[in-house]
């Protein structure tokens, strides 16, 4: 037999329909026909049958449908097994399968057509006892239904909101994960075009050490504002990360995003550090949407990085068009660098696509609604990319290009 863990509730319900069972035969002792022919000790049997078979009630968890079969067999001859019985046949009826009620239910009313067949012949009050009867099971069977029913709805109802709670838990944690990508890339896009440019910078000192002081001083100074420039945006960037919002205008910035107007200064920052960087466009800076011109300033930003890292002293030329109904448009070409021919060699990280700042420039034309394309072109390389003009709403509030 196998062990049943009853809980304190379980041992509650379990007393409850054995008190039930029990003062249902007490009650219903004075209402049980008994034969002529049986003297007081048939009754005295019956009575104690009727005491074992609540007693049996306890065990209703572990051999529900047994239990139940015996009680009905048992209840054609001992009267007093009724309450054990429709607490058996509930039990049945609430916790086992379809199967093993039906096959009880066809148990209980198999003599149903017989009994109605000889009711005209039936004394009275035999007949008014074997109606109750079957109309007790019957109730039990179906309250028995209806409970296990509503335990399957509720049981339903927790796995839904198990569900729920769960999509809930996965949908921040996917807001969590591209708020981080997202903060990862303003991260690269940043710091990576400071750094390049300080990297420059510090090769031209390393590599011609006897050059004019005023040369060197200017290097120096590049140097230092360089640093300052990506301490401050660094700043930026971790501000963001703790507190948990944009860092615009008015939002506690400590100076706007760029856009698409601060071209011409991003492009004059890198033709100082020494490259060879012509500029076409960009049009009416003032009336490119906030989004787009954030977004193609990055990708121009990370361009010229990846030109610095992987193509020194190739010649960059950038064009930026665009209009309200054409979209805008940006295109940054690099010639091949000077050098060993790439045709002798592996072309570098960047021109093969495995660069993880063009993955991240391609993710940040989508999330712009626009799209990029990187390849190599005649032994250079060319990003180009193309992003809807248009102003969502939120647009002015966000932080993160």
């Amino acid at each position: 037999m196998r062990r049943i863990h009853r809980t304190r509730r379980d041992w509650a319900a379990d007393l409850a329909l054995f008190l039930f069972a029990a003062c249902f035969a007490a009650v219903s002792s004075r209402s049980i026909p008994v034969a002529e022919g049986l003297g007081a000790g048939w009754r005295t049997a019956d009575q104690v049958a009727g005491g074992l078979g609540c007693a049996a009630v306890l065990l209703r968890r572990r051999l529900p449908v047994e239990l139940a079969v015996v009680l009905l067999l048992a209840g054609s001859v001992a009267h007093y097994l009724t309450g054990p019985a429709m607490v058996a046949v509930f039990t049945v009826a609430a916790t086992r399968p379809w199967k093993a009620t039906a096959w009880v239910a066809a148990l209980v009313f198999g003599p149903l057509p017989l009994f109605l067949w000889q009711l005209p012949d039936m004394p009275e009050d035999r007949a008014g006892s074997a109606v109750t009867y079957f109309a007790l099971i019957a109730g039990a069977i179906g309250w028995g239904l209806f409970r296990r029913s509503r335990q399957q709805l509720i049981a339903s109802l927790r796995e839904r909101a198990e569900l729920a709670e769960a999509d809930a838990q996965s949908r921040a944690e996917r807001a969590r994960m591209e708020a981080r990508e997202e903060i990862a890339r303003e991260m690269h896009d940043v710091l990576g075009h400071r750094l390049s440019l300080l990297s420059v910078h510090a090769g031209a000192l390393e590599f011609n050490p006897g050059a004019p002081r005023a040369e060197i001083e200017r290097a120096a100074g590049v140097l230092r504002e360089s640093a300052h420039l990506a301490l401050h945006d660094l700043r930026e960037v971790i501000g963001v990360l703790r507190a948990g919002q944009g860092t615009g205008p008015g939002e506690g910035g400590e100076r706007p995003q760029p856009e698409l107007a601060d071209l011409p200064r991003l492009v004059a920052e890198a033709r100082a550090a020494g490259g060879r960087i012509e500029l076409a466009g960009p049009p009416d800076g003032a009336a490119a949407p906030p989004l787009a011109g954030r977004t193609a300033y990055r990708i121009v930003q990370e361009a010229l990085t990846n030109v610095r890292k992987h193509a020194p002293g190739a010649s960059v030329d950038v064009r930026v068009t665009g209009s309200p109904g054409d979209g805008l448009t940006v295109e940054v070409r690099n010639t091949r660098p000077p050098g060993p021919d790439p045709a002798h060699g592996p072309l570098p990280a960047a021109a093969v696509g495995g660069g993880q700042g063009l993955i991240g420039l391609a993710e940040r034309a989508r999330l712009a609604g626009g799209a990029l394309t990187a390849l190599p072109v005649g032994g250079g390389f060319r990003v180009r990319a193309w992003l809807p003009w248009q102003v969502r709403p939120g647009d002015e509030g966000e932080g993160l290009g």
